[in-house]
């Protein structure tokens, strides 16, 4: 599970365990969960008791194993459908509850391939956070072919219910919502920078001064992972085969080069 899917479950008074691979992503999710609830202390938007209360409700393991208890698991591991696949494989053995949902927060990988790869495919389903998981309001659920109709039930009332966010239902396919409107306009912003017809920043101040966005497409791809928009790109056009979801050769080369955004302090703009 997420660190910011985590901290939005603990926050909602359930008990959390978070898995991550290694202890070098089990302490940097503790950190980032850390740092998260002591900002909306000093914002006073959480008492020190609560801070406290909420941390004492989440446990950290990197064995997954430690999951057999679980009644509910969101996958939230890097965006690469052979590395998902196989923590469902590993998952469908390791929960005992066979009643138990596993969900992913894949960004564009169909849920029916996840689903084939358990047997249990009744309880497996898309619930698609945003990123920052605590300040995004919204959450995607997707239910596959074969998702059972008190899985899809019992998701979108945790997500509204208990987290308090937003629902939209997709249908099972790449992209699902968000990303199948989403990626195409930012793939778009790559091309006109990669042809020469506009700068980086005139793209991205054309589109917050002149269309009222937060941030442009660019500064956005930044944010998002320039790898985690490629992966979507390919996921997208894998499944359509149309040359709008096609990565440009400027993210691929970016992408090798490892600029992947704010994550590796470079990518269209340069951080830190």
């Amino acid at each position: 599970m997420g660190s910011g899917i985590a901290e939005v479950a603990a926050l909602s008074g359930c008990d959390v365990k978070v898995v991550e691979a290694n202890e070098g992503a089990l302490h940097a999710g503790m950190e980032r969960i850390e740092k998260s609830l002591n900002r909306a202390v000093r914002a006073q938007k959480m008492t020190e008791a609560h801070r406290e209360e909420v941390m004492g409700s989440i446990s950290f393991s990197t064995k997954l194993p430690s999951l057999a208890d679980r009644e509910f698991v969101v996958e939230a591991v890097v965006e690469q459908e052979e590395a998902k696949l196989e923590v469902f494989r590993r998952l469908n053995d390791v929960v005992d509850d066979p009643e138990a949902i596993l969900a992913s927060n894949t960004s564009s990988i169909p849920i029916m391939k996840l689903a084939m790869a358990t047997n249990r495919p009744q309880q497996v389903i898309g619930v698609h956070f945003f990123n920052p998981v605590p300040v995004m309001g919204l959450v995607e659920i997707i239910s596959s072919l074969l998702t059972g109709d008190k899985t899809a039930v019992m998701c979108q009332e945790f997500a509204s219910d208990q987290l308090g966010k937003r629902v939209v239902s997709s249908q099972d396919r790449a992209g699902f919502v968000v990303n199948a409107l989403l990626v195409p306009y930012i793939l778009s912003a790559i091309r006109m920078m990669e042809s020469g017809f506009a700068s980086a920043e005139d793209i991205d101040a054309g589109m917050v001064l002149g269309c009222n966005h937060p941030m442009g497409p660019l500064a956005l791809c930044d944010l998002i992972g320039l790898d985690t928009t490629m992966a979507v790109a390919e996921s997208l056009y894998e499944e359509f085969k149309e040359q709008l979801y096609a990565p440009p050769p400027l993210l691929n080369r970016m992408c090798d080069a490892g600029l992947l955004g704010r994550k590796s302090g470079r990518g269209f703009y340069r951080y830190g």
